[in-house]
């Protein structure tokens, strides 16, 4: 039996110390970060190149590319590694965008699939979600988006074989396992384990992933003040396109995102059922930061845990006090609370209870899919990580004055 790697604790927050086996990567990636621009129309360029099409739908995504890349040039403080990464990534976006149009425009059938009662997943990384959510995509009976599928949800003009994608999303991890070798112990990432449909939001150059990447707060400032109501329904027609293809019957899905956005997410899935997760905040905040100032140095050569502290505080506080704010606009015959320490402590039970909150059978099948998965999966086994709140420049009993009313509500309410 292979015995877990003891917990390890971070001393190159700020300055970085790359794996040697990283190296080639990082000096290929560098090279070709000098033929890049992060440029709308040079991104848009090289997307229609590559595919030979032109259809972008809704136009209104160009004006947020270009904030996007206005604050990746003058905010992120982006390496050379860095800007060949994020170049890639939006070309991959709006590939992406090209594919769905073109794959609607000669199959228009798509826009009447009915996405009927998802349920959605609604909770901070580090509260239990990815580990929930792959129970549940364990499931026959749930569709779930697989990590290939999220980064290509749609084939090329050629017939649809998936294969090519996977092997594309297995290099993709590769390279990320390589350069930052420790990432897996705070967020396990496999070819084919379910993944957060924040990805599909960012084909429409919306929603929070890039924020959570790369420093850009202009970017973000404009996501807050922008309603997110024909992203969440672009959304919606990616799933009806996926479903299409792939078939599946019942979506589960899962991001932080919809913490503030209950009453967009209500309106688009109005049938769902919603599954709000809870965990002490001062634990959350300090696991999150660590991860994401840990994965910063994939973009940037000198992170600068401080700042990006202070960034993340702030939108914690933005997603927990929506959270507050708009809990009880969820139906409350379709929406569940979950606390961490309870899931935890009874994993069978809190399935239970939501699997009848949401209608759903948790069959022998179901049971014994998800037996499996824990099994072939156990929680820590790439080992820990030991946070240190001062590394982030983190004072953990300012975080828990600014949450107060939120662990009073929802994580001890006694």
């Amino acid at each position: 039996m292979t015995s877990t790697p003891a917990p390890i604790r971070f001393t190159d927050l700020s300055e970085p110390v790359y794996p040697e086996a990283a190296q080639p990567i990082r000096d290929g990636l560098a090279a070709y970060s000098a033929t890049v621009q992060l440029e709308p129309d040079v991104l848009c360029a090289t997307a229609a190149e590559r595919t030979g099409l032109h259809d972008w739908g809704d136009p209104a995504f160009r004006g947020r590319l270009e904030i996007l890349c206005t604050a990746l040039r003058d905010e992120a403080g982006l390496s050379d590694v860095g800007t060949a990464v994020v170049f890639e990534q939006l070309v991959g976006n709006l590939v992406n965008r090209l594919r769905l149009e073109a794959l609607i425009a000669a199959h228009p059938e798509i826009e009447e699939v009915v996405i009927d009662r998802p349920i959605i997943i609604c909770g901070l990384p580090r509260t239990g979600t990815t580990h929930l959510h792959n129970l549940l995509a364990a499931d026959p009976g749930l569709r779930h988006l697989p990590y290939w599928e999220s980064l290509e949800p749609f084939p090329t003009p050629e017939p649809d074989d998936p294969e090519p994608r996977r092997q594309r999303c297995a290099a993709g991890l590769d390279l990320l396992h390589t350069s930052l070798p420790e990432f897996r112990r705070m967020h396990d990432m496999t070819v084919e384990h379910a993944h957060e449909e924040i990805q599909l939001l960012a084909n429409d150059i919306a929603g929070m992933l890039f924020e959570t990447t790369y420093h850009v707060p202009s970017f973000a400032d404009h996501y807050k003040s922008t309603d997110q109501g024909p992203s969440y329904a672009y959304l919606k027609r990616t799933l009806q396109a996926l479903q299409w293809l792939r078939g599946g019957r019942r979506w589960v899905l899962k991001s932080p995102q919809h913490l503030e956005q209950f009453p967009t997410l209500a309106a688009t899935f109005p049938d769902a059922t919603f599954v709000v997760t809870h965990r002490d905040p001062v634990e959350v905040t300090t696991s999150m930061l660590t991860m994401i100032c840990y994965a910063a140095r994939m973009s940037t050569a000198r992170p600068d845990p401080a700042t990006l502290t202070r960034h993340w505080l702030q939108r914690i506080g933005d997603l927990l006090d929506g959270c507050v704010r708009d809990r009880d606009v969820l139906p409350a015959q379709q929406s569940i609370d979950i606390r961490f320490d309870d899931f935890m402590a009874d994993e069978e039970g809190t399935l239970d209870t939501i699997y009848q909150r949401a209608g759903q059978p948790l069959d022998d099948r179901a049971r014994a899919a998800m037996r499996d998965f824990m099994a072939e999966n156990p929680r820590g086994r790439h080992g820990g990580v030991i946070h240190d709140p001062a590394a982030l420049g983190l004072e953990t009993a300012v975080v828990a004055q600014r949450f107060e009313s939120y662990r009073r509500r929802f994580v001890d309410p006694s």
